[in-house]
């Protein structure tokens, strides 16, 4: 077992000042103590919003650029604390305006414009439940999570509603209302500019409890549906210490994090610790674009950067050349988050940047960064780093007496104490699912690890099928079953391969229906059937055709051997094989 020793009150920004890192002794009933000294909350009762906002406008620093949000057309607009307040406020008034309370369910899809944070922080002022979705998702991936989520609202965009959901919303029975971000709406939906316009610009935020339902990410697993991760409100003492302890994020800090808000880290970390920290966030409604990420950094005088492994790879390949004139030098502190970072551009980095980026390690159910390269210490290319104080962090293997931790150097499973406050409360509606992430006082996340004898942990692999694209995880199960949609797939079978940009990439391998020969007409018809249901970023880069798939005896394809001989790699066990791909 591994638990950071460092001393917690000589953390980095505000915590060295007030101690408010977590104790590691058994002195007090709550290990996590000395972190709520970051927060604010009322007697009995906590909520994320009045933590992000609320009170540090009555603290009298509502004045302060809360968000500045740089458009596609090159426009530009900022949000104060107290704008982004009022935006809040009158959000979650149209929420009850239309008979919505506490515990419903919100989901957001659409891109990054203001409209989405006055969603997210609106929803958590009312007392309801935020569910981001990542907007590039297709029809069915949006239609199944909402399904299992018992979507109540849903706020997006006209052009998203017409193409993705107006065939199907009448069959989601729990959808009370579609809010549509602009002036207009569909006859069946309600135009947000109006209401929003309309509507009183403060509201009295809800005084939820710590363990109220507050937010649902969604993750894939391997077999059946996508999961509900619910975290709560008192998550969000882990947000305020891990932003600042982990990103050095301080008052005033000029903070930028390129992550999707449709995804958990654009969401914890894009949004709510950064707020909570009381930063001033950089917002680009844009896509990746080399000059123009290269130009806000310069512009806006960036501070502190949050990116993915992907985006950096992206940059290495430009070269060198392409950052050249630019000037970086108000980059205090980088982050990399999503996928493991190779060493290379950990070095490259320091290169070009002047500072080395820090890669760091969590899940969607850990709601928060658990081990991470952190601020002042020493970063180990490759490596994700130490956990963080009050973290405690082990390398284990079942064996017929439980999960025992392993020795420096061996690989196992990593896995963490449960306890922290982001940690995830349940899987919606799947309760069996969730305990199985909990065994002998572990929770087991699923990465394969090892960790050095100086405490630094290195990422291996995944324990499971799941593909790692771009930073966005994806279940196999999700992609086979559109694929089979289409009317000449009899089965499919998907993998990750590695891919020198995105980390991985999604492969398929299909057998066809009688009547149907294998060609490259075909094989585009297949993958353009994917893309329009499951978007370009889940939909499979390759379709390879195949006579039979491998399977067990149960009937259950073999991913793991598709894997083993498109990487040239061990079968392993192959005793429960059914049928062999030819």
């Amino acid at each position: 077992m591994t638990q950071d020793s460092d001393t917690l009150a000589s953390g980095v920004g505000e915590y060295a000042d007030t101690g408010a890192a977590p104790k590691t002794s058994n002195t007090s009933d709550d290990p996590w103590e000395g972190a709520r000294n970051l927060i604010d909350g009322w007697q009995g009762g906590i909520n994320i919003a009045h933590e992000a906002l609320d009170r540090h406008v009555a603290q009298g620093h509502g004045d302060q650029i809360a968000i500045r949000w740089l458009g596609k057309d090159g426009s530009k607009q900022d949000l104060s604390y107290s704008d982004l307040s009022e935006l809040a406020s009158r959000f979650a008034h149209v929420l009850t305006a239309h008979g919505l309370s506490k515990g419903d369910s919100v989901f957001a899809l659409m891109g990054r414009v203001p409209e989405l944070y006055a969603t997210a922080l609106g929803t958590l002022k009312a007392g309801l439940i935020f569910t981001p979705l990542f907007s590039a998702f297709g029809p069915e991936p949006i239609r199944t999570r909402m399904e299992i989520g018992d979507a109540k609202v849903l706020v997006t965009t006209a052009s998203i509603y017409k193409r993705k959901i107006a065939k199907w919303r009448s069959e989601i029975p729990t959808l009370q209302l579609v809010l549509i971000v602009g002036e207009g709406a569909p006859d069946d939906c309600v135009a947000l500019g109006p209401s929003m316009a309309a509507a009183n610009p403060t509201f009295e935020t809800v005084k939820t409890a710590p363990e109220d339902p507050a937010l649902i990410h969604f993750t894939s697993g391997t077999t059946g549906k996508p999961k509900g991760a619910v975290h709560v409100h008192n998550a969000v003492i882990y947000h305020a210490f891990s932003g600042s302890y982990a990103l050095r994020l301080t008052p005033g800090t000029i903070y930028w994090c390129t992550a999707d808000p449709g995804w958990v880290t654009g969401t914890t970390y894009g949004i709510i610790s950064p707020l909570v920290n009381r930063v001033t966030m950089i917002v680009d409604e844009a896509e990746f674009d080399l000059d123009r990420w290269y130009s806000i950094i310069e512009k806006e005088r960036v501070e502190v950067w949050y990116s993915a492994p992907t985006a950096i790879r992206m940059m290495m390949r430009a070269g060198n050349e392409a950052a050249a004139n630019y000037d970086f030098s108000s980059l205090d502190f980088l982050a990399s988050v999503g996928e493991p970072l190779n060493p290379e551009a950990v070095i490259w980095s320091q290169e070009v940047f002047g500072q080395p980026f820090h890669d760091n390690w969590w899940q969607t159910e850990t709601g928060g960064i658990m081990i991470a390269n952190r601020p002042g210490a020493e970063v180990r290319p490759g490596s994700m780093g130490k956990p963080l104080p009050g973290i405690e962090a082990a390398i284990v293997s079942e064996t017929e007496d439980g999960f025992a931790e392993l020795g420096d150097g061996e690989i196992g499973e990593l896995a963490l104490r449960p306890g922290w406050p982001s940690m995830m409360r349940a899987y919606l509606n799947e309760a069996a699912r969730y305990q199985k992430c909990f065994k002998d006082g572990w929770y087991l996340s699923g990465d394969l690890a090892m960790r050095d004898t100086e405490g630094y942990f290195w990422f291996v692999g995944r324990a499971d099928d799941l593909i790692k694209t771009s930073g966005h995880l994806i279940g196999p199960f999700e992609v086979e079953s559109v694929l089979i949609e289409h009317e000449a797939v009899a089965e499919a079978g998907v993998i990750g391969v590695p891919d020198e940009t995105a980390g991985e990439r999604v492969k398929a391998y299909v057998t066809l229906n009688p009547g149907f020969d294998p060609d490259d007409a075909l094989e585009q018809s297949i993958r353009g059937h994917a893309r329009k249901k499951l978007g370009p970023a889940v939909a499979p880069r390759q379709i390879v055709f195949r006579n039979t798939l491998p399977k067990t005896r149960s009937g259950k394809i073999m991913r793991r051997l598709l894997k083993a001989r498109e990487l040239g790699l061990p079968e392993g066990d192959i005793s429960t094989l059914e049928t062999d791909e030819t």
